[in-house]
């Protein structure tokens, strides 16, 4: 390495951990134009950054209107989201949740008991990419909750638990759909207050 890249790479590793990301890449294309031809080249070996990191760096310190204050890329920059590339992605996993979506009737709370791994692999079926991470954050844009799984001192679970609450999911959203009132009535034989 010459005495020229060596210099460059002490002063890019004191002064990179206090500079935003268009920052960096100013500073970066500085150098290159200081160093001339093959600038570009040499700063990105140094550095051990792209050298369309440097050019659009070096193109950035002409730029006659240069970025808002705290912003290192220009509006619309960046990965679209992943509701942008999919179509439909909300629609199913919303259809994939709603009939086992669980709430508490006094609150806005949501939750599924299907877990982020399940729905992720679910909706990888129907040929979105996706990953739990991915479901986690829009579940939690659309209001869900996560919740982990507790066991309640209960008697024996019946038989047609699931389809009693399949059928008073349904009912209910035929009568919202209906603009009609839906009242929630959770209602218990036995409270159990310790063991």
């Amino acid at each position: 390495m010459s005495a020229i890249a060596e210099s460059l790479v002490r002063r890019y590793d004191l002064v990179k951990a206090h500079l935003s990301e268009r920052q960096r890449r100013v500073w970066l294309g500085a150098e290159a134009r200081e160093l001339g031809r093959s600038g570009v080249g040499m700063v990105a070996a140094a550095a051990g950054v792209s050298p369309d990191t440097v050019r659009r760096g070096r193109d950035e310190l002409d730029d006659p209107q240069p970025l808002d204050v705290g912003r290192s890329r220009g509006p619309g920059g960046g990965r679209k989201r992943a509701e942008e590339l999919q179509p439909g992605l909300v629609e199913a996993l919303d259809a994939l949740v709603e009939p086992g979506s669980r709430g508490d009737p006094m609150t806005a709370l949501r939750w599924t008991s299907k877990s982020l791994r399940t729905l992720a692999a679910e909706l990888g079926a129907q040929g979105f990419g996706v990953s739990a991470t991915l479901v986690q954050r829009l579940l939690h844009e659309a209001g869900y909750s996560l919740q982990g799984n507790a066991k309640a001192l209960e008697g024996a679970r019946h038989v047609d638990r699931d389809a009693q609450f399949r059928h008073i999911h349904d009912t209910a959203a035929e009568y919202a759909a209906e603009g009609d009132p839906v009242v929630s009535l959770d209602c218990k034989t036995k409270e159990i207050v310790g063991r």
